[in-house]
């Protein structure tokens, strides 16, 4: 079986203002077969963008190797790009004088795509996406959500192999955001041939969507499973809740309880009562949180439990939450 995404040992560094070297990937290698939703997260300067980049041959790597569909990113760019796509969240691609539709004819045109079958592709995907009405509205006129879904039209009009989506639904309304994670699925489901690797900010997304997921921090992979082992590696235990009077400006009193890990505020904009959030390995420590908080001069005002989720275990690899701003 040949394997839709291959790295082996790849590495990229950027030369710095004097002389110094930046890695921003660091021997990186996975695998991504064919018929894979693949996630790919870790926070903001981990090399997702980097990793990108090589993969839809905009950058070649300092060493290591790189396949897409079989092909050298290197010596066989040209073979691979008739057959990927890619859409970032919050890009302002296409022209602002054309329409909708123009914009996304003249796109499935840099692809060689038929007349005909673009046309029917086109029409099937605004109605699919409920651009139909807009499809003669200049894009300068768009809304931010009504762009992104015209940019997604554009990512999946050329049917691609295998498709590169880089945060899809950053700055969606939930409504869209959900039209287009539903999508993904049913694209994949139609042919198992088809992969699509994404990046996302947001874990419930990885969850709903994400077959397997590598988390990258450092430019390194740390860790690449299921969804399910994933969180398997996080033991028995659960994550608890302590919504606490005053607001607790750090994790301190929790830090150093045995068995606690991963601990992290909650954000509010309450400035009374706040929250911290830990992964608890035994349930018999719960007392000497209690007692902890009291000592500390803190009123408890909730406690509850729930299990542990891809946040919780992405705190406790990467030491930060996923969409917290380096």
């Amino acid at each position: 079986m040949t394997l839709a995404i291959e790295t082996v040992d790849l590495t990229r560094t950027f030369k710095k203002k004097r002389g110094e070297a930046l890695t921003a990937l660091d021997r990186v290698n996975l695998q991504v077969r064919p018929g894979e939703v693949f996630g790919l997260l870790g926070p903001n300067g981990a090399g997702k963008t980097t990793l990108i980049k090589i993969l839809v041959t905009l950058l070649f790597p300092t060493s290591g190797k790189a396949f897409v569909a079989g092909h050298d990113v290197e010596a066989e760019a040209n073979a691979i790009r008739p057959l990927i796509n890619m859409v970032s969240g919050g890009e302002t691609s296409g022209y602002g004088i054309l329409n909708v539709r123009e914009n996304i004819w003249m796109f499935s045109q840099f692809y060689g795509l038929p007349g005909n079958v673009a046309k029917k592709r086109i029409d099937q995907y605004l109605e699919r996406f409920e651009l139909a009405a807009d499809a003669k509205t200049k894009v300068n006129r768009l809304s931010t959500g009504m762009r992104q879904k015209m940019n997604i039209i554009r990512g999946f009009v050329t049917d691609p192999r295998i498709l590169f989506l880089d945060e899809p639904t950053l700055g969606l309304d939930v409504h869209i955001a959900r039209e287009v994670r539903s999508y993904i699925r049913e694209w994949i489901d139609e042919d198992r041939q088809r992969t699509l690797l994404l990046t996302t900010h947001y874990m419930a997304e990885a969850e709903e969507l994400c077959d397997r997921i590598a988390i990258i921090d450092g430019g390194k992979v740390v860790a690449c499973d299921t969804p399910a082992a994933l969180r398997a590696t996080l033991g028995e235990g659960g994550t608890f809740t302590l919504q606490l009077t005053p607001a607790p400006r750090d994790t301190a009193l929790v830090e150093n309880i045995p068995g606690v890990s991963a601990p992290y505020l909650i954000g509010s904009d309450n400035l009374e009562t706040g929250e911290i959030r830990f992964v608890l390995n035994d349930d018999r420590c719960i007392t000497e949180v209690f007692e902890a908080a009291k000592h500390a001069g803190f009123t408890v005002r909730g406690f509850s439990k729930r299990e542990p989720d891809l946040e919780d275990l992405f705190m406790k690899i990467v030491g930060r939450r996923l969409h917290e701003h380096e």
